[in-house]
Protein backbone atom coordinates (compact mmCIF):
# COMPACT_ATOMS: atom_id res chain seq x y z
CA UNK A 1 0.00 0.00 0.00
CA UNK A 2 1.10 3.37 -0.82
CA UNK A 3 -0.27 6.32 1.18
CA UNK A 4 0.08 9.45 -0.53
CA UNK A 5 -0.45 12.65 1.71
CA UNK A 6 -0.88 16.45 1.37
CA UNK A 7 0.87 18.45 3.37
CA UNK A 8 -1.33 21.51 2.88
CA UNK A 9 0.37 25.02 2.19
CA UNK A 10 2.61 25.28 4.43
CA UNK A 11 0.50 25.71 8.12
CA UNK A 12 0.61 22.57 10.25
CA UNK A 13 -3.10 23.62 10.80
CA UNK A 14 -4.12 23.60 7.45
CA UNK A 15 -2.77 19.63 7.62
CA UNK A 16 -5.98 17.21 7.10
CA UNK A 17 -6.62 14.92 10.42
CA UNK A 18 -6.30 11.55 7.94
CA UNK A 19 -2.85 13.11 7.10
CA UNK A 20 -2.01 13.41 10.28
CA UNK A 21 -3.03 10.12 11.60
CA UNK A 22 -1.15 8.29 8.22
CA UNK A 23 1.61 9.93 8.84
CA UNK A 24 1.84 9.36 12.79
CA UNK A 25 1.32 5.55 12.24
CA UNK A 26 3.26 5.04 9.55
CA UNK A 27 6.87 3.01 9.95
CA UNK A 28 8.12 4.40 6.66
CA UNK A 29 7.56 8.00 5.81
CA UNK A 30 9.33 9.39 2.46
CA UNK A 31 9.06 13.27 1.90
CA UNK A 32 9.57 14.44 -2.02
CA UNK A 33 11.06 17.32 -0.52
CA UNK A 34 12.05 19.11 3.00
CA UNK A 35 11.41 22.54 1.82
CA UNK A 36 8.12 22.99 3.62
CA UNK A 37 7.71 25.61 6.24
CA UNK A 38 5.88 22.49 8.44
CA UNK A 39 9.04 20.03 8.58
CA UNK A 40 9.76 21.08 11.75
CA UNK A 41 6.38 20.54 13.22
CA UNK A 42 6.59 17.12 11.03
CA UNK A 43 9.50 16.16 13.14
CA UNK A 44 7.40 16.05 16.41
CA UNK A 45 4.77 13.86 14.55
CA UNK A 46 6.89 11.17 13.11
CA UNK A 47 10.53 10.09 11.00
CA UNK A 48 10.59 10.62 7.72
CA UNK A 49 13.19 10.56 4.94
CA UNK A 50 13.89 13.25 2.60
CA UNK A 51 13.83 12.77 -1.04
CA UNK A 52 15.99 16.12 -1.75
CA UNK A 53 19.09 14.11 -2.47
CA UNK A 54 17.33 13.41 -6.29
CA UNK A 55 17.27 17.47 -6.95
CA UNK A 56 20.60 17.11 -6.62
CA UNK A 57 21.89 13.89 -8.62
CA UNK A 58 20.11 15.02 -12.15
CA UNK A 59 19.40 17.33 -14.36
CA UNK A 60 16.27 18.30 -15.19
CA UNK A 61 12.65 17.43 -13.16
CA UNK A 62 11.37 14.95 -15.76
CA UNK A 63 14.17 12.72 -14.26
CA UNK A 64 14.00 13.72 -10.99
CA UNK A 65 10.22 12.59 -11.02
CA UNK A 66 10.32 9.32 -12.44
CA UNK A 67 13.11 8.59 -10.83
CA UNK A 68 11.24 9.38 -7.09
CA UNK A 69 8.15 7.80 -8.71
CA UNK A 70 10.09 4.24 -9.21
CA UNK A 71 11.95 4.62 -5.60
CA UNK A 72 8.76 4.60 -3.44
CA UNK A 73 7.35 1.65 -5.84
CA UNK A 74 10.28 -0.10 -5.36
CA UNK A 75 10.27 0.35 -1.69
CA UNK A 76 6.32 -0.29 -1.80
CA UNK A 77 6.86 -3.93 -3.04
CA UNK A 78 8.36 -4.83 0.35
CA UNK A 79 5.90 -2.67 3.50
CA UNK A 80 3.90 0.05 3.16
CA UNK A 81 4.62 3.65 3.07
CA UNK A 82 3.54 7.01 3.17
CA UNK A 83 4.79 9.83 0.23
CA UNK A 84 4.81 13.10 1.67
CA UNK A 85 4.15 15.89 -0.86
CA UNK A 86 3.43 19.99 -0.48
CA UNK A 87 0.06 21.09 -0.52
CA UNK A 88 -2.91 18.95 -2.12
CA UNK A 89 -1.41 15.47 -3.92
CA UNK A 90 -4.10 16.32 -7.00
CA UNK A 91 -2.90 20.01 -7.39
CA UNK A 92 0.03 20.33 -9.71
CA UNK A 93 1.96 17.19 -8.27
CA UNK A 94 3.46 15.51 -11.08
CA UNK A 95 4.62 12.31 -9.03
CA UNK A 96 0.94 11.90 -7.90
CA UNK A 97 0.02 10.47 -11.24
CA UNK A 98 3.08 8.60 -12.06
CA UNK A 99 3.50 6.59 -9.31
CA UNK A 100 -0.57 5.59 -9.56
CA UNK A 101 0.13 4.66 -12.91
CA UNK A 102 3.91 2.31 -12.20
CA UNK A 103 1.79 1.04 -8.77
CA UNK A 104 -1.51 -0.44 -11.28
CA UNK A 105 1.26 -2.06 -13.34
CA UNK A 106 2.61 -3.63 -10.11
CA UNK A 107 -0.63 -4.48 -8.46
CA UNK A 108 0.18 -2.27 -5.57
CA UNK A 109 -2.14 -0.12 -3.91
CA UNK A 110 -2.71 3.76 -3.24
CA UNK A 111 -4.82 5.88 -1.53
CA UNK A 112 -4.84 9.60 -1.75
CA UNK A 113 -5.17 11.87 1.40
CA UNK A 114 -5.92 15.21 0.68
CA UNK A 115 -4.86 18.34 2.52
CA UNK A 116 -6.04 22.08 1.62
CA UNK A 117 -4.32 23.27 -1.23
CA UNK A 118 -2.06 25.79 -1.71
CA UNK A 119 -4.26 27.03 -4.32
CA UNK A 120 -7.26 27.50 -1.75
CA UNK A 121 -5.27 29.36 0.03
CA UNK A 122 -4.20 32.01 -2.37
CA UNK A 123 -8.26 31.96 -2.66
CA UNK A 124 -8.34 33.10 0.68
CA UNK A 125 -5.64 35.59 0.71
CA UNK A 126 -6.73 37.58 -2.37
CA UNK A 127 -10.07 37.15 -1.24
CA UNK A 128 -10.75 35.67 -4.77
CA UNK A 129 -13.97 33.22 -5.64
CA UNK A 130 -12.80 30.45 -7.56
CA UNK A 131 -16.44 29.78 -9.04
CA UNK A 132 -15.67 32.70 -11.35
CA UNK A 133 -13.02 30.53 -13.12
CA UNK A 134 -9.44 30.40 -12.93
CA UNK A 135 -6.86 28.48 -15.04
CA UNK A 136 -3.33 26.78 -13.13
CA UNK A 137 -0.32 26.57 -14.87
CA UNK A 138 3.11 25.87 -13.97
CA UNK A 139 6.17 27.95 -14.57
CA UNK A 140 8.03 25.26 -16.27
CA UNK A 141 4.90 24.50 -18.77
CA UNK A 142 3.82 27.67 -19.94
CA UNK A 143 4.97 27.46 -23.00
CA UNK A 144 3.12 24.61 -24.12
CA UNK A 145 -0.06 25.54 -22.36
CA UNK A 146 -2.51 27.55 -23.41
CA UNK A 147 -3.71 30.81 -21.95
CA UNK A 148 -6.57 32.39 -22.09
CA UNK A 149 -6.57 35.94 -20.85
CA UNK A 150 -10.67 36.23 -19.90
CA UNK A 151 -10.29 34.01 -17.15
CA UNK A 152 -7.87 34.31 -13.88
CA UNK A 153 -4.70 32.82 -13.82
CA UNK A 154 -2.74 31.03 -11.40
CA UNK A 155 1.25 30.49 -11.94
CA UNK A 156 3.14 27.95 -9.48
CA UNK A 157 6.63 27.61 -8.75
CA UNK A 158 8.02 31.12 -9.45
CA UNK A 159 11.00 30.65 -6.87
CA UNK A 160 13.79 32.60 -8.28
CA UNK A 161 14.06 35.74 -10.58
CA UNK A 162 14.89 34.05 -13.54
CA UNK A 163 12.06 31.85 -13.63
CA UNK A 164 10.13 35.77 -13.07
CA UNK A 165 11.83 37.10 -16.49
CA UNK A 166 10.89 33.78 -18.40
CA UNK A 167 7.27 33.96 -17.25
CA UNK A 168 7.03 37.86 -17.47
CA UNK A 169 8.30 37.82 -21.23
CA UNK A 170 6.07 35.32 -21.96
CA UNK A 171 3.01 36.50 -20.49
CA UNK A 172 3.84 40.10 -22.09
CA UNK A 173 3.09 38.16 -25.65
CA UNK A 174 -0.54 37.98 -24.21
CA UNK A 175 -1.01 40.86 -21.67
CA UNK A 176 -0.67 44.72 -21.78
CA UNK A 177 2.93 45.77 -19.27
CA UNK A 178 0.33 47.64 -17.61
CA UNK A 179 -1.78 44.27 -16.65
CA UNK A 180 -1.83 43.74 -13.13
CA UNK A 181 0.13 40.82 -11.43
CA UNK A 182 0.03 39.70 -7.33
CA UNK A 183 3.14 38.13 -6.26
CA UNK A 184 1.78 35.78 -3.50
CA UNK A 185 3.78 34.25 -1.03
CA UNK A 186 3.69 31.73 2.09
CA UNK A 187 -0.45 31.87 0.94
CA UNK A 188 -1.93 30.22 4.28
CA UNK A 189 0.94 30.36 6.57
CA UNK A 190 0.22 32.39 9.67
CA UNK A 191 3.09 35.36 10.30
CA UNK A 192 4.48 34.71 6.70
CA UNK A 193 2.28 35.47 4.35
CA UNK A 194 3.48 38.05 1.70
CA UNK A 195 0.84 39.68 -1.21
CA UNK A 196 2.16 42.61 -3.89
CA UNK A 197 0.60 43.84 -6.77
CA UNK A 198 2.70 45.17 -9.62
CA UNK A 199 2.37 45.38 -12.95
CA UNK A 200 3.27 43.24 -15.45
CA UNK A 201 6.08 45.01 -16.94
CA UNK A 202 7.68 45.12 -13.03
CA UNK A 203 7.99 41.23 -12.33
CA UNK A 204 11.29 40.39 -12.45
CA UNK A 205 12.38 43.73 -11.00
CA UNK A 206 15.21 43.18 -8.44
CA UNK A 207 12.88 44.77 -5.34
CA UNK A 208 10.38 41.47 -5.70
CA UNK A 209 11.99 38.49 -3.85
CA UNK A 210 10.68 34.83 -5.11
CA UNK A 211 11.30 31.63 -3.58
CA UNK A 212 9.50 28.10 -3.23
CA UNK A 213 6.40 29.11 -1.87
CA UNK A 214 5.95 31.70 -4.77
CA UNK A 215 2.95 32.04 -7.33
CA UNK A 216 1.68 34.27 -8.96
CA UNK A 217 -2.19 35.48 -9.70
CA UNK A 218 -3.29 37.70 -12.55
CA UNK A 219 -6.74 38.51 -12.75
CA UNK A 220 -8.29 38.17 -16.66
CA UNK A 221 -7.44 41.11 -18.69
CA UNK A 222 -9.39 44.32 -19.58
CA UNK A 223 -7.30 44.97 -22.40
CA UNK A 224 -6.61 41.76 -25.14
CA UNK A 225 -4.21 41.04 -27.16
CA UNK A 226 -5.03 38.66 -29.98
CA UNK A 227 -2.02 36.18 -29.85
CA UNK A 228 -3.58 32.73 -30.52
CA UNK A 229 -5.10 31.16 -32.70
CA UNK A 230 -8.15 30.63 -30.77
CA UNK A 231 -8.69 34.19 -30.89
CA UNK A 232 -9.09 33.90 -34.27
CA UNK A 233 -11.28 30.74 -33.58
CA UNK A 234 -14.08 32.91 -31.58
CA UNK A 235 -13.78 35.89 -33.92
CA UNK A 236 -14.78 33.81 -37.29
CA UNK A 237 -17.51 32.10 -34.97
CA UNK A 238 -19.23 35.15 -34.46
CA UNK A 239 -18.72 36.53 -37.82
CA UNK A 240 -20.82 33.18 -39.22
CA UNK A 241 -23.59 33.45 -36.12
CA UNK A 242 -27.19 34.78 -36.59
CA UNK A 243 -25.95 38.07 -35.66
CA UNK A 244 -22.68 37.64 -37.19
CA UNK A 245 -21.58 39.80 -41.14
CA UNK A 246 -23.85 38.77 -43.86
CA UNK A 247 -20.93 38.00 -46.27
CA UNK A 248 -19.00 35.45 -43.93
CA UNK A 249 -22.45 33.46 -43.37
CA UNK A 250 -23.31 32.76 -47.12
CA UNK A 251 -19.32 31.90 -47.56
CA UNK A 252 -18.75 28.21 -48.87
CA UNK A 253 -16.13 25.94 -49.39
CA UNK A 254 -16.44 26.31 -52.78
CA UNK A 255 -16.88 30.53 -52.70
CA UNK A 256 -13.92 30.38 -50.95
CA UNK A 257 -11.30 28.14 -52.55
CA UNK A 258 -10.07 30.67 -55.02
CA UNK A 259 -8.78 33.22 -52.25
CA UNK A 260 -6.79 30.12 -50.90
CA UNK A 261 -4.79 30.46 -54.09
CA UNK A 262 -4.95 34.52 -54.12
CA UNK A 263 -3.51 34.86 -50.20
CA UNK A 264 -1.06 31.93 -50.77
CA UNK A 265 0.67 34.40 -53.79
CA UNK A 266 -0.02 37.41 -52.15
CA UNK A 267 2.05 35.84 -49.47
CA UNK A 268 4.81 34.40 -52.03
CA UNK A 269 4.80 38.35 -53.39
CA UNK A 270 6.09 39.76 -49.93
CA UNK A 271 8.57 37.23 -49.58
CA UNK A 272 10.02 37.68 -53.05
CA UNK A 273 9.86 41.68 -51.94
CA UNK A 274 11.16 40.78 -48.54
CA UNK A 275 8.76 43.08 -46.56
CA UNK A 276 8.32 41.68 -42.89
CA UNK A 277 5.31 43.73 -42.30
CA UNK A 278 3.61 42.70 -45.10
CA UNK A 279 4.29 38.87 -44.99
CA UNK A 280 2.80 39.46 -41.43
CA UNK A 281 -0.38 40.74 -43.14
CA UNK A 282 -0.70 37.72 -45.80
CA UNK A 283 0.44 35.15 -43.46
CA UNK A 284 -2.85 36.20 -41.25
CA UNK A 285 -4.98 36.02 -44.67
CA UNK A 286 -3.75 32.61 -45.62
CA UNK A 287 -4.21 31.12 -41.51
CA UNK A 288 -7.97 33.44 -41.89
CA UNK A 289 -8.69 30.99 -44.92
CA UNK A 290 -7.67 27.69 -42.71
CA UNK A 291 -9.98 28.96 -39.52
CA UNK A 292 -12.66 29.96 -42.23
CA UNK A 293 -13.07 26.62 -43.57
CA UNK A 294 -12.41 25.04 -40.49
CA UNK A 295 -15.53 26.71 -39.14
CA UNK A 296 -17.48 25.93 -42.02
CA UNK A 297 -16.46 22.07 -41.67
CA UNK A 298 -17.43 22.44 -38.37
CA UNK A 299 -20.82 24.22 -39.15
CA UNK A 300 -21.84 21.40 -41.57
CA UNK A 301 -20.05 18.48 -38.95
CA UNK A 302 -17.71 17.48 -40.59
CA UNK A 303 -14.18 18.44 -39.28
CA UNK A 304 -12.81 21.73 -37.01
CA UNK A 305 -9.39 22.84 -36.49
CA UNK A 306 -8.73 20.19 -33.89
CA UNK A 307 -9.01 17.38 -36.16
CA UNK A 308 -7.25 19.50 -38.92
CA UNK A 309 -4.51 20.15 -36.21
CA UNK A 310 -4.32 16.37 -35.16
CA UNK A 311 -4.07 15.78 -38.64
CA UNK A 312 -1.36 17.46 -39.97
CA UNK A 313 0.79 16.45 -36.83
CA UNK A 314 -0.03 12.83 -36.91
CA UNK A 315 1.25 13.50 -40.64
CA UNK A 316 4.60 14.97 -39.44
CA UNK A 317 5.31 12.69 -36.75
CA UNK A 318 4.96 9.89 -39.31
CA UNK A 319 6.68 11.05 -41.61
CA UNK A 320 10.03 11.69 -39.68
CA UNK A 321 10.46 8.48 -37.95
CA UNK A 322 14.38 9.29 -37.85
CA UNK A 323 13.11 11.95 -35.41
CA UNK A 324 10.32 11.11 -33.36
CA UNK A 325 10.94 7.34 -33.17
CA UNK A 326 14.15 5.14 -33.69
CA UNK A 327 14.59 4.63 -37.72
CA UNK A 328 18.06 5.21 -38.97
CA UNK A 329 17.64 7.26 -42.27
CA UNK A 330 20.47 8.40 -44.45
CA UNK A 331 20.32 12.27 -45.37
CA UNK A 332 20.35 11.22 -49.23
CA UNK A 333 17.74 8.63 -48.71
CA UNK A 334 15.06 11.21 -47.05
CA UNK A 335 12.94 12.45 -49.75
CA UNK A 336 12.47 8.69 -50.90
CA UNK A 337 11.74 7.56 -47.43
CA UNK A 338 9.32 10.12 -47.54
CA UNK A 339 7.65 9.22 -50.06
CA UNK A 340 7.19 5.71 -49.57
CA UNK A 341 5.58 6.76 -45.91
CA UNK A 342 3.22 9.04 -48.22
CA UNK A 343 2.44 5.64 -50.04
CA UNK A 344 1.79 3.62 -47.45
CA UNK A 345 -0.48 6.97 -46.29
CA UNK A 346 -2.22 6.91 -49.31
CA UNK A 347 -2.84 3.41 -50.10
CA UNK A 348 -1.35 3.38 -52.77
CA UNK A 349 0.50 0.96 -54.83
CA UNK A 350 2.24 2.60 -57.65
CA UNK A 351 4.26 5.68 -58.69
CA UNK A 352 2.05 6.39 -60.63
CA UNK A 353 -0.80 7.12 -58.20
CA UNK A 354 1.34 9.35 -56.34
CA UNK A 355 1.73 11.32 -59.21
CA UNK A 356 -1.58 11.18 -60.46
CA UNK A 357 -2.16 12.71 -56.59
CA UNK A 358 -0.39 16.03 -58.15
CA UNK A 359 -3.49 18.93 -57.84
CA UNK A 360 -4.40 19.40 -61.26
CA UNK A 361 -4.74 23.25 -60.95
CA UNK A 362 -1.02 23.48 -59.93
CA UNK A 363 0.74 26.22 -61.66
CA UNK A 364 2.02 24.37 -64.80
CA UNK A 365 5.69 24.73 -64.23
CA UNK A 366 5.73 24.24 -60.71
CA UNK A 367 3.64 20.30 -61.33
CA UNK A 368 6.00 19.57 -64.04
CA UNK A 369 8.89 19.99 -61.43
CA UNK A 370 7.06 17.64 -58.98
CA UNK A 371 6.33 15.43 -61.44
CA UNK A 372 9.58 14.88 -62.65
CA UNK A 373 11.26 14.80 -59.68
CA UNK A 374 8.79 11.99 -58.35
CA UNK A 375 9.66 9.82 -61.27
CA UNK A 376 13.68 10.87 -60.49
CA UNK A 377 13.54 9.32 -57.31
CA UNK A 378 12.81 6.12 -58.63
CA UNK A 379 15.78 6.12 -61.40
CA UNK A 380 13.57 7.62 -64.29
CA UNK A 381 15.94 10.38 -64.87
CA UNK A 382 18.52 11.12 -67.44
CA UNK A 383 22.18 10.01 -66.59
CA UNK A 384 23.93 13.67 -67.33
CA UNK A 385 23.17 16.86 -68.01
CA UNK A 386 24.19 17.11 -71.74
CA UNK A 387 21.51 14.68 -72.76
CA UNK A 388 19.19 17.39 -71.62
CA UNK A 389 21.01 19.67 -73.54
CA UNK A 390 20.10 17.38 -76.71
CA UNK A 391 16.12 16.86 -75.37
CA UNK A 392 15.46 20.61 -75.98
CA UNK A 393 17.38 20.54 -79.13
CA UNK A 394 15.32 17.83 -80.51
CA UNK A 395 11.77 19.34 -78.87
CA UNK A 396 12.47 22.93 -80.40
CA UNK A 397 13.27 20.87 -83.53
CA UNK A 398 10.18 19.22 -83.43
CA UNK A 399 8.12 22.27 -82.38
CA UNK A 400 9.41 24.12 -86.01
CA UNK A 401 8.57 20.77 -87.79
CA UNK A 402 5.10 21.66 -86.48
CA UNK A 403 4.75 25.06 -87.56
CA UNK A 404 6.30 24.60 -90.88
CA UNK A 405 3.91 21.42 -91.66
CA UNK A 406 1.95 21.82 -95.13
CA UNK A 407 -1.05 20.94 -96.40
CA UNK A 408 0.71 19.19 -98.69
CA UNK A 409 2.66 17.41 -95.48
CA UNK A 410 -0.95 16.88 -94.18
CA UNK A 411 -3.08 15.06 -96.82
CA UNK A 412 -0.28 12.77 -97.09
CA UNK A 413 -0.09 11.97 -92.65
CA UNK A 414 -4.23 11.55 -92.89
CA UNK A 415 -5.55 10.80 -96.03
CA UNK A 416 -2.63 9.01 -97.97
CA UNK A 417 -4.67 7.22 -100.59
CA UNK A 418 -6.09 10.75 -101.87
CA UNK A 419 -2.73 12.24 -101.23
CA UNK A 420 -1.57 9.37 -103.93
CA UNK A 421 -3.99 9.87 -105.89
CA UNK A 422 -3.52 13.91 -106.31
CA UNK A 423 0.32 12.96 -107.04
CA UNK A 424 -0.30 10.71 -109.90
CA UNK A 425 -2.26 14.20 -111.60
CA UNK A 426 -0.42 16.20 -113.56
CA UNK A 427 -0.77 19.60 -112.00
CA UNK A 428 -1.01 18.57 -108.59
CA UNK A 429 -0.18 21.69 -107.11
CA UNK A 430 -3.21 23.25 -108.75
CA UNK A 431 -5.25 20.34 -107.61
CA UNK A 432 -3.78 20.99 -104.03
CA UNK A 433 -5.22 24.58 -104.14
CA UNK A 434 -8.39 23.73 -105.50
CA UNK A 435 -9.46 21.52 -102.92
CA UNK A 436 -8.00 23.84 -100.26
CA UNK A 437 -10.71 26.31 -101.86
CA UNK A 438 -13.39 23.96 -102.50
CA UNK A 439 -13.27 21.97 -99.11
CA UNK A 440 -13.70 24.02 -96.33
CA UNK A 441 -14.67 21.13 -93.88
CA UNK A 442 -10.73 19.65 -94.97
CA UNK A 443 -9.16 22.82 -94.71
CA UNK A 444 -10.23 23.44 -91.28
CA UNK A 445 -9.01 19.87 -89.94
CA UNK A 446 -5.68 21.01 -91.31
CA UNK A 447 -5.73 24.28 -89.27
CA UNK A 448 -7.11 22.46 -86.40
CA UNK A 449 -4.66 19.17 -86.19
CA UNK A 450 -2.29 21.75 -86.96
CA UNK A 451 -2.39 24.00 -84.21
CA UNK A 452 -2.81 20.48 -81.99
CA UNK A 453 0.55 19.50 -82.80
CA UNK A 454 2.04 22.69 -82.40
CA UNK A 455 0.45 22.77 -79.18
CA UNK A 456 1.64 19.44 -77.87
CA UNK A 457 5.42 19.95 -79.21
CA UNK A 458 5.47 23.31 -77.38
CA UNK A 459 4.25 21.43 -74.31
CA UNK A 460 7.45 19.19 -74.61
CA UNK A 461 9.31 21.59 -75.30
CA UNK A 462 8.45 23.88 -72.20
CA UNK A 463 8.78 20.08 -70.00
CA UNK A 464 12.26 19.38 -71.21
CA UNK A 465 13.15 23.09 -70.38
CA UNK A 466 11.47 22.15 -67.17
CA UNK A 467 13.45 19.31 -66.74
CA UNK A 468 16.75 21.52 -67.79
CA UNK A 469 16.07 23.70 -64.85
CA UNK A 470 16.11 20.98 -62.58
CA UNK A 471 19.08 19.94 -63.44
CA UNK A 472 20.90 22.91 -63.49
CA UNK A 473 19.17 23.78 -59.61
CA UNK A 474 16.96 26.86 -61.34
CA UNK A 475 13.41 27.25 -59.64
CA UNK A 476 11.44 28.06 -62.69
CA UNK A 477 8.75 30.07 -61.75
CA UNK A 478 11.36 32.50 -59.88
CA UNK A 479 13.48 32.73 -63.67
CA UNK A 480 10.68 33.15 -65.26
CA UNK A 481 9.38 35.56 -62.68
CA UNK A 482 12.77 37.34 -62.98
CA UNK A 483 12.50 37.49 -66.40
CA UNK A 484 8.99 39.24 -66.73
CA UNK A 485 10.15 41.86 -64.36
CA UNK A 486 13.03 42.64 -66.92
CA UNK A 487 10.75 43.17 -69.63
CA UNK A 488 8.21 45.23 -67.80
CA UNK A 489 11.55 47.67 -66.66
CA UNK A 490 12.42 47.52 -70.25
CA UNK A 491 9.54 47.90 -71.62
CA UNK A 492 8.83 50.75 -69.53
CA UNK A 493 12.08 52.88 -70.57
CA UNK A 494 11.00 52.61 -74.19
CA UNK A 495 7.39 54.23 -73.45
CA UNK A 496 8.91 56.48 -71.62
CA UNK A 497 11.45 57.38 -74.77
CA UNK A 498 8.35 57.19 -76.78
CA UNK A 499 6.19 59.69 -74.46
CA UNK A 500 9.59 62.25 -73.88
CA UNK A 501 9.46 62.27 -78.22
CA UNK A 502 6.04 63.12 -77.60
CA UNK A 503 4.84 59.94 -79.50
CA UNK A 504 3.18 57.04 -79.20
CA UNK A 505 3.62 53.56 -80.54
CA UNK A 506 1.83 53.78 -83.78
CA UNK A 507 4.44 56.67 -84.92
CA UNK A 508 7.30 54.46 -84.37
CA UNK A 509 9.20 51.75 -86.16
CA UNK A 510 10.27 48.55 -85.04
CA UNK A 511 13.86 49.36 -85.27
CA UNK A 512 13.13 52.43 -83.46
CA UNK A 513 11.50 50.98 -80.59
CA UNK A 514 14.74 48.41 -80.91
CA UNK A 515 17.53 51.19 -80.40
CA UNK A 516 15.77 51.97 -76.88
CA UNK A 517 15.40 48.48 -75.60
CA UNK A 518 18.95 48.21 -76.43
CA UNK A 519 19.27 51.44 -74.53
CA UNK A 520 17.64 49.91 -71.21
CA UNK A 521 19.79 46.56 -71.09
CA UNK A 522 23.30 48.76 -71.25
CA UNK A 523 21.64 50.57 -68.58
CA UNK A 524 21.00 47.65 -66.56
CA UNK A 525 24.83 46.95 -66.48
Amino acid sequence: MISIVGLGPGDISLVSYGAIEALRNSKYVYLRTEKHPVIDKLREITDFESLDYFYEENDSFDDVYKNISEFIIEKAKKEDVVYAIPGHPRVAERTVGMIENLAKENNIDVEVIASMSFVDAMFEALSFDPSNGFRLVDAFEMKTSYIDTDINLIITQVYDEFIASEVKLYLMERYDDEQEVYIVRGAGIKGEEFIKKIRLCELDWSENEFDYLTSLYIPKSESKKYSTVHDLELIMKTLRSPEGCDWDKKQTHESLKNSVIEEAYELYNAIENDDIDEMIEELGDVLLQVIFHCQIGKEEGWFDLNEVSDGICTKLINRHPHIFGDADINREEFEKTWEEIKKKEKDESTITEGIKRIPIYLPALMKAEKVQHKAALVGFDWDNINDVFLKVEEEYTEVKDAYNMDFTKFLQEKYPEKYDEIMKINNSDIILEKIKEENTELLDEYHRIKIQYIKEEVGDLLFSIVNLARFLKVDTTEALNSTIDKFINRFGYVESKIIDMDKNFDEMSLEEMDEFWNESKKLEK
